[in-house]
């Protein structure tokens, strides 16, 4: 019986990739909660002993020998004590083996249902610990379904499960059953229900990702992503700054012909990029940062309110701001300063078509 016992035991270890000795700990407890139900003994009453190594499973009640009996749960005679160990001696000790179909119905299915819950805090576990190994990188995962009415989309990383919201899905991008994907892991948490996994296909922390990945500089340290802005799937700039003056950091992380940020470029679903030295001096990383536009000058606001008025040549204007400012709102956010833009006539085209004043 025993051995039948461990040998399920061992099995079930391997399915479901718990070790032994956690599972041995949970089935103790249980265990341990069934004989207090059934005979309402204190725990220090209550011996459990299970060994896989040496095919022990003992379970008891210790009893103290008494010539007395005031609580037949921890007291025994010594006549009745004698029965089950000839040695045992007066105000000694001895154990009175139980047998587990004593436990009754009640009692098995306390330890089963103790069992379970060890297991499931056990998978929970082992799901958070590789998922936080994972945490701020990227991981390749597999499209398992579409949630057609939430649009949410459930992803196989590994051996575990993970859900990419709508909200972090490419708006550009449309997944499909089956698709292989690579997706960011922003965050890794325990809640009251289980790990909690947030992935992104939006974060800028997974163009990042993709860059170290890409360009052997960035990856050994010798060029340093100094800042990151992201419209995903439209558009991403990238302020790069290199420790080693004969290196290029822009150079680098566009590769020969444009190699490497072409391949990043196609893993984003054709999402633009533009990579910009990036300068201490804010003059020259907010014109830098308005690439492609020509910038004229950078006039910083005098009451340090990291705000600038930057003045471009006519034609450029409406390239400055890009479609739906998309241009100038990226750069606002690389650079962390309020972008004011001119044109260099004084004169500007307003919404309306009418000719409006700066």
């Amino acid at each position: 019986m025993n051995q039948e016992f461990f040998d399920a035991l061992a099995m079930l270890a391997k399915d479901k990739g718990i070790p032994v000795s956690y599972l041995v700990e949970k089935i103790q407890n249980a265990i341990v909660i069934a004989v207090r139900r059934d005979w309402g003994a204190n725990d220090e009453n209550i011996i459990v002993e299970i060994d896989p190594e040496s095919g022990v499973f003992k379970v008891a009640l210790r009893k103290e020998v008494v010539e007395e009996v005031e609580d037949p749960v921890s007291q025994i005679l010594p006549a009745e004590a004698a029965e089950v160990d000839p040695r045992a001696a007066l105000h000694g000790f001895v154990d009175i083996p139980l047998e587990t179909k004593q436990f009754g119905r009640i009692a098995a299915q306390t330890a089963k249902h103790v069992i379970r819950q060890g297991i499931r805090e056990a998978e929970r576990g082992q799901v958070l610990q590789a998922f936080q190994s994972k945490e701020h990188e990227i991981v390749s995962a597999v499209v398992l379904r579409i949630d057609s009415r939430k649009g949410f989309a459930t992803l196989e990383i590994g051996k575990n499960e993970a859900v990419l919201p709508k909200s972090e899905q490419v708006p550009t991008e449309e997944l499909h059953e089956g698709d292989r994907i690579r997706v960011y892991v922003v965050d890794v948490s325990e809640s009251e229900r289980g790990p909690r996994i947030m992935i992104s296909r939006t974060h800028p922390g997974l163009v990042k990702r993709l860059f170290e990945m890409e360009v052997p500089e960035i990856y050994d340290g010798t060029v340093e992503i100094k800042a990151i802005s992201r419209e995903a799937g439209l558009r991403t700039k990238m302020a790069v700054w290199s420790k080693d003056p004969n290196v290029d950091a822009v150079g680098a992380c566009i590769g020969p012909r444009g190699s490497r940020v072409a391949h990043i470029v196609e893993e984003l679903g054709g999402e633009k990029i533009d990579v910009i030295r990036y300068s201490e001096a804010p003059e020259e990383l907010i014109a830098a940062a308005l690439s492609p536009a020509d910038v004229r000058s950078v006039e910083l606001a005098e009451d340090g309110s990291r705000a600038c008025k930057v003045t471009v040549p006519d034609h450029q204007l409406s390239l400055a701001i890009g479609n739906k400012g998309q241009n100038v709102r990226l750069a606002a956010r690389l650079t962390g300063w309020k972008i004011d833009i001119h044109p260099e006539s004084g004169y500007y085209e307003g919404p309306s078509g009418t000719t409006a004043g700066n």
